[in-house]
């Protein structure tokens, strides 16, 4: 399949923090994502998050109360990547600047937030975040925060007095919940809380593989009934103990199976991850998983859903302002 019929929206990669660690540019580097290979691809969008712990950075000898430092110099070097590749991409906040952006020629950046200590979980800093164009937030990583546990972390407790309020102003400003890495607990919670979409960017099915990071069916379900989505993970360690296509395969089918085909996208996890599928190497062989779904009579209608709309659908509905 010519990459160029392709358009591709992923919801989650880690390549800033990448970018910030290891040097190198946004335009080329020897990760896993540059524009240079995702320019063979037709339309693309990709929500980058703006993430790391003091572990990543023990240069700067951060502690846990200053990672607004770090979403500050992250989100720095964001710009500055921006401005260096305008040619190419646009930083945007809605959908109608996305579809802008794709009329111009170039590719739409979003921005995330991975852990909302970065924001201190803090109203304000929420405020101020959504100010500079981030539109998405995973309420945890993998550690428990102020707003909730994680699957790693306090797997039993869910939002807190704070974490409501939280998710409550994200819901006002027009920002995406992102559920991966939440407690299960947590994930319930905002369940009950968001009436329109929500997603889980970066989450696998727990019924093909178990892992806490993966969702359960009856989670996929609620964000079927809430017209959110979910996207398919590429990390090795929640794909199974044979991680290679066929087995991230067996996780969107069994989605499918579940009745999600509005309700599937990609998050990588690109950048993010130490172990990619055989056969995978970084953004570049997102064409592959197209390839195999042809191979077994998915329609393109289909796939196009799978690798872009779907996405496209709930950041046009949620990111409106």
């Amino acid at each position: 399949m010519d990459k160029r019929k392709i358009d591709l929206f992923d919801g989650h990669c880690d390549t800033i923090l990448a970018r910030l660690v290891h040097g190198g540019s946004l335009r080329k580097n020897e990760g896993h994502l540059d524009l240079e290979r995702t320019g063979e691809y037709g339309r693309y969008a990709q929500f980058f998050a703006l993430f790391g712990q003091p572990e990543d950075v023990p240069e700067r000898s951060l502690k846990k109360a200053e990672l607004w430092q770090l979403f500050q110099e992250e989100y720095r070097l964001f710009q500055r990547e921006m401005r260096a590749n305008e040619d190419l991409i646009v930083h945007c906040r809605t959908g109608e600047e996305a579809r802008a952006a794709f009329a111009g020629g170039k590719a739409a950046a979003f921005l995330s937030v991975e852990g909302a200590e970065l924001l201190e979980c803090s109203l304000e800093r929420l405020e101020e975040a959504h100010a500079l164009g981030v539109r998405a937030v995973n309420l945890t990583w993998n550690y428990a925060n102020a707003l909730s546990g994680s699957n790693a972390e306090r797997p039993e407790q869910g939002l807190t007095a704070q974490g409501r309020a939280f998710v409550d102003k994200m819901g006002r400003l027009g920002m995406l919940v992102d559920v991966s890495h939440l407690s299960d607990p947590g994930f319930w919670d905002v369940e009950e809380r968001v009436s329109g979409p929500f997603f889980a960017s970066h989450s696998n099915a727990r019924e093909v593989f178990f892992h806490t990071r993966n969702l359960t069916d009856a989670q996929f379900t609620a964000i079927i009934e809430h017209n959110g989505v979910a996207g398919l993970n590429l990390y090795a360690d929640f794909l199974g103990v044979h991680a290679d296509l066929d087995a991230a395969l067996a996780h969107l089918e069994h989605w499918l199976d579940l009745g999600g085909a509005g309700s599937i996208a990609l998050g990588g996890d690109l950048d993010g991850c130490s172990r990619l599928p055989e056969g995978i190497r970084g953004v570049q062989d997102w064409d592959r998983l197209w390839d195999r779904l042809l191979q077994r009579n998915y329609s393109e209608a289909l796939l196009r859903a799978l690798f872009f709309e779907n996405l496209m659908r709930v950041v046009s509905e949620v990111c409106t302002m």
